[in-house]
Order: structure tokens, then sequence, then C-alpha cells
């Protein structure tokens, strides 16, 4: 599904990833891990192809196809999507209206307002602008309402975990699992994700087939998630490190 090779990344004249390669098949998902500034943010955001994210070295494969210089919008036809760790709000623009713009390309009936009732939003909020006013925990449903109705292949997913309150994270975890098909068995899933996680509370919802812990813009380690998360909170990043040298 997902083919990383060498991957560089300059932002704004600046290198963040450093010859990073990561693969994710067909109807798995994977977790990454790492501190603030080690640049999974803008793997995702480069994955996607927004154009401040300079690829300087290195090929990204989707399916099989070089999308390295592809723009965002035919990336998203081709059926990558994401949710934003901290998505913009959108003045003028209605919140149903930019679903409905969504369930177009999605290949699959789909009944916005029956959607987002599954997954705590009132009809109200379908009226209001996009993001504008809404809580933590609003934004990342609305975010997921709107992958719900692109209905993508492959799912990035930045901290979709933050700002949502205990009493809701259950139900974001359980919608990433419907849209990453981990409510399947597993030869029928076909949906990939790559989940970007700091406490790892969502990994308790959202079942991982392998996590990766990025360190200065390269994978340091892969391995499996409960026990890379527990190394992590028991060790640090700094035994990542130590594994690079």
């Amino acid at each position: 599904m997902l083919d990383i090779q060498n991957l560089h990344v300059e932002v704004d004249g600046k290198p963040i990833l450093k010859g990073l390669d990561l693969k994710v098949n067909e109807g798995e998902t994977h977790a990454l891990f790492g501190q603030n500034g080690s640049g999974k943010t803008t793997l995702v955001l480069t994955i996607m192809g927004f154009p401040r994210y300079h690829v300087s070295e290195g090929r990204i494969l989707f399916k099989g196809e070089d999308i390295t210089h592809l723009p965002v919008n035919e990336r998203a036809r081709l059926g990558i999507g994401i949710s934003f760790q901290h998505p913009p709000a959108i003045h003028g623009v209605k919140l149903k209206d930019l679903v409905d713009i969504a369930a177009k390309h999605g290949a699959q009936p789909f009944n916005t307002e029956e959607v987002a009732k599954t997954i705590n939003i009132s009809p109200d909020f379908l009226t209001r602008d996009v993001n504008f006013g809404f809580s933590g925990g609003e934004v990342k449903r609305t975010e997921l309402l709107q992958l719900l109705a692109q209905n993508p292949d492959l799912v990035l997913l930045d901290e979709p975990d933050s700002g949502v309150d205990l009493e809701n994270i259950e139900l974001v975890g359980e919608t990433i699992n419907k849209l990453l098909d981990r409510d399947k068995r597993l030869r029928k899933r076909r949906k990939s994700g790559l989940i970007i996680t700091h406490a790892g509370g969502i990994l308790k919802i959202v079942k991982t087939d392998r996590a990766h812990v990025l360190v200065d813009g390269k994978i340091a380690c892969s391995g499996n998630p409960g026990e890379l998360l527990n190394d992590i909170c028991e060790l640090g990043y700094e035994e990542c490190v130590k594994c690079q040298i």
C-alpha cells in the first residue's frame, strides 16, 4: 500500500527527514512514536503532498505508483486521507457541504446526517462553519466524519486522541477501527493506516500490527506496538537513540 524509500525532506530549507524508509502493506495499521520535533507530522504531511514539505531525495510509492511529486488533490483522489493534529477553521464553508463533497469521491452510499449521529455529531454542527468554535474533541470527530465520507484506502492520523475526553475516546477509537477495517477478519482487511500517537492511549482501542520509533528524521527501531510503547514508557527515547549507534 505504502512504500517510502530513502526519503529526505526539507521544510523552509531545514532538513527534517533524513533517509527514512517505511513500508505499510495492504490491510495493515502501523503506529508511529517519537519525540516532539522528530519529524512525525512532517512525514504524514509529506505523504499527503503538502508543498511546503520539499522532497530532496527518495521516493513515495502508493499502490506501486510513484506519487512523490503529485499534488494533494491527486493523492486524495487516488485514495489517501488525513486527519490533522491541528486542522484549521474554515470560515464560510459549512461542515455538511465539505462532507458531501468528500462523499462524492467515496465510492459508496453515504448519508451525512445518519453517519454524523453515530459519532455524536449533532445536526446543528453540520450547518456550522468547519471547525469554527469547535472543541478539541469535536474537531477530531468532524475530521473522522470527513474521512468516513471520503473512504480512503490509506488513512493518516496525526494524534487522533489529543484533545479527546475520556467519554469520547472509545467512540473515536471504534470509528478509526471502522475506517481501517479493523472490525473485519484479517483476510478481509483492505484499508491501511499510519497513526501518530504520543501517549499511546488510542492503541488500547485500535489494535495496530506494527510500530516504529522516529528519531532525528529516521526510523530508529520497529517492532511490536505494545512492547515498544512499554520500553519507551520505562526507558525513554534515549534507548532508541542508543539502538541507532
